[in-house]
């Protein structure tokens, strides 16, 4: 804070005060003052013309304003228990005239006449909107901790006051307004603003008389009256195009009315004293509807030329703020401003002069401007917090132009919350793929066992097999030397045949008795299998030895029982496939070696 020695009222203080944005001003600039409108002030700035007030608003207004104040500051000293100095300071461009400023700058004193109105809300601890943003600019240029805000007439008894706290959304609004104000400023041009205006002097169409004599004699004017009426008509603004124009157009349109009443009252009269004067009625007649259709064209062109300004200058505020909103988006980069409400037909409402229509449009204008400008600055905010946390998760946020709307700490929260989840949630895949891929490893394990252990019962089984083939080798031997004993005694018996030496009809058994082959049966009552040694079913076993199909009584015969029964199949020992495999190799070896003997 800079702390300036001016004296009010003084030359260096008015240029100060052109030069900075002032707290007494604030309210004006974001277009909420009674006592000065948003485009008086651009006006003011942009001129270097400082605002002019009357005599009487000088002395019994404004310096009698000073007066109340400086005899209600003891007051508030003794309220607040601290003394008060009157100082002038800014920050940056901005600028804050404080009625009274604590010695250690945390209390600031603002002072206002008595007035009814105000002082009703003070009593009820409520600031109007009007008086706030000066209020609050004070204390972003003071730095102060609060405002006493007083309304009074220098008197005790009419001394209200209510406390002002620091409000973020208020201070925002301030400053951004003040932006916006600059930029308006920059691009200012001069409209000139004239009073209220008020209908040129025209010259009044001559007093109309018409007066009939005893002779039935016509006395009138109307010749003059008439080229008066032609010539007025021709002299009329058809296109009025601002306030004076329309003002002097309705002033004709009360002469054409004047007219009409006119001509319909010397007809009457005339008519009153004779009978029938056709040409006078004619004239009269056409000089009526003279002044009526003039009248009533010019009022349908006055109304219809008000309509068009009013839809221009409504039209011009619906451009400016699309110009606003594109230029926004060009500098985000992409169109992600919302819709910003503004009613430019709102504000229009009740306005009958062009400058006050202009003055609405333009105050709302630069309302919406702050409003988007404050949005578009948030836009830029999210966007930069996007790029910094988002990184390489930008995919997760499709909806940006519609979260970038959010308040900046939401967004943040936002954000890291999707990026947890979606992290999360590659945490579970990644386990998932690891258990998935752990399975499948257990699975392969598992194969791989089996598989080695099939390939060791396979081995297991060739090792059988082959010695089995070495023993039935080693058996043929013996059994070709059995049937050369044989011949040799068929020979030297030479006994006859009969169906009962008939080798063909020899018992398997018994030919290998003589063959010397010994059967060892397999104990098929053997000990019950073990309750976790594998069992196999007779299908199972058929299934192996196809196209072999053996029976339960066949492998009964073998010498192997089943141990158990599974409803109508039966369950024979795993482990005895090997031995009833070997013992089929020795039956149908020695079948053989018997149909041979």
């Amino acid at each position: 804070m800079q702390i300036h020695d001016l004296t009010q009222g003084s030359a260096e203080w008015k240029q100060y005060r052109l030069e900075k944005d002032g707290a007494s001003e604030a309210a004006a600039m974001l277009g909420i003052s009674t006592l000065m409108k948003r485009n008086e002030l651009l006006h003011m700035k942009a001129t270097g013309t400082a605002q002019e007030f009357s005599d009487w608003v000088q002395k019994y207004i404004l310096d009698y304003g000073h007066e109340v104040e400086a005899l209600a500051r003891p007051l508030v000293e003794e309220l607040i228990g601290e003394d008060l100095y009157p100082v002038t300071c800014s920050d940056g461009r901005l600028s804050a005239s404080c009625d009274g400023l604590t010695m250690g700058e945390d209390i600031a004193f603002e002072h206002k006449q008595w007035n009814e109105a105000l002082a009703a809300a003070v009593t009820a601890g409520q600031l109007p909107d009007e008086y706030m943003p000066q209020c609050q600019q004070i204390m972003m240029v003071t730095g102060a901790g609060k405002v006493i805000f007083v309304c009074s007439d220098g008197t005790r008894d009419n001394l209200v006051y209510v406390w002002v706290q620091p409000d973020a959304a208020w201070q925002a609004r301030i400053r951004d307004g003040w932006n916006q104000f600059e930029l308006d400023l920059a691009e200012y041009q001069h409209v000139e603003v004239l009073p209220a205006p008020v209908a040129a002097a025209v010259q009044d169409l001559p007093a109309l008389s018409i007066r009939v004599d005893g002779q039935l004699t016509l006395n009138h004017n109307l010749v003059m009256f008439g080229e008066k009426l032609q010539a007025f008509i021709a002299d009329i603004d058809t296109s009025p195009s601002d306030d004076q124009a329309f003002a002097d157009a309705e002033q004709a349109i009360k002469v054409m009315e004047r007219a009409e009443t006119a001509l319909g009252a010397a007809e009457a009269s005339a008519l009153g004293q004779i009978s029938t004067v056709d040409d006078m009625v004619r004239t009269v007649a056409s000089y009526k509807e003279l002044a009526r259709k003039t009248r009533l064209m010019l009022e349908k062109v006055v109304k219809a030329r008000k309509e068009t300004i009013r839809v221009e200058i409504q039209q011009g505020g619906k451009d400016k703020a699309a110009a606003h909103i594109a230029a926004l988006n060009a500098r985000l980069g992409k169109p992600y401003m919302p819709a910003i409400f503004v009613d430019f037909a709102g504000v229009m409402k009740g306005k009958k002069t062009l400058a006050s229509l202009r003055d609405a449009v333009d105050t709302e204008l630069a309302r919406f401007k702050i409003e988007a400008n404050a949005m578009a600055d948030r836009i830029q905010v999210n966007l930069g917090t996007l790029r910094e946390l988002a990184g390489a998760h930008a995919f997760l946020f499709a909806d940006t132009p519609s979260i970038v709307l959010k308040a900046a700490d939401d967004l943040t929260a936002l954000v890291k919350l999707r990026i947890a989840e979606h992290e999360q949630a590659e945490v579970k895949k990644a386990e998932a793929l690891r258990a998935q891929i752990a399975e499948e490893e257990r699975v392969k394990a598992e194969k791989a066992v089996a598989d080695a252990e099939r390939a060791r019962v396979a081995a297991e089984t060739k090792r059988q097999l082959d010695e089995q083939a070495a023993r039935i080798v080693a058996e043929r031997a013996q059994d070709e030397a059995a049937r050369a004993a044989v011949a040799a005694s068929a020979a030297s018996a030479a006994v006859a045949e009969t169906p009962e030496t008939d080798p063909d009809f020899l018992e398997v058994p018994a030919a290998l008795a003589v063959l010397g082959t010994q059967v060892t049966p397999i104990d098929a009552a053997r000990a019950p299998a073990p309750a976790d040694e594998p069992l196999v079913r007779l299908g199972q076993i058929n299934e192996r030895l196809a196209p072999i199909a053996l029976t339960a009584d066949g492998l009964s015969r073998l010498g192997f029982a089943h141990v158990m029964t599974d409803k109508a199949a039966k369950l024979y020992r795993e482990s005895d496939f090997l031995r009833i495999c070997a013992a089929l190799q020795r039956h149908i070896s020695g079948v053989a070696q018997a149909k041979a003997a």
